[in-house]
């Protein structure tokens, strides 16, 4: 799958893009779900809490392994998306519309230290 070209993303494995309210959505890839298998768990940084970048802020288990989701960028958490906690399950299903967190990033352009879809394509195709 061809990743999406209005987000951006991490080496880690994560994606972002602009909310309608401001803040960033924040989830795990296409490629990351896939490697991970069948989602049951996701641990998400809680609201009000610091993001840092490519710091640990939360996990997702699957049946398989467990993974730290690592900031994008540095930030606070704004909101969780509970339909995501209660059923992740949709990060399988539809890994670029459930979103996990949004966040309010420091930076004016947190897009400066991310990958566009095309460089995070390549990155995974050489994988």
């Amino acid at each position: 799958m061809k990743s999406p070209q209005d987000l951006l993303f991490s080496p880690h494995h994560l994606w972002i893009r602009p909310s309608t309210d401001g803040n960033w959505e924040a989830g795990i890839t296409d490629y990351a779900q896939d490697l991970l298998g069948d989602i049951v768990f996701v641990d998400a940084p809680a609201v009000g809490s610091r993001l840092q970048a490519e710091k640990p802020c939360g996990l997702i288990e699957s049946v398989k392994t467990g993974s730290d989701l690592h900031a994008l960028v540095d930030g606070e958490v704004t909101e969780i998306n509970q339909a995501v906690i209660d059923m992740p399950e949709q990060i399988n299903d539809q890994p670029y519309q459930a979103w996990i967190f949004k966040f309010k990033a420091d930076s004016n352009d947190p897009a400066a230290s991310l990958l566009t879809a095309q460089a995070y394509d390549a990155l995974t195709d050489a994988l």
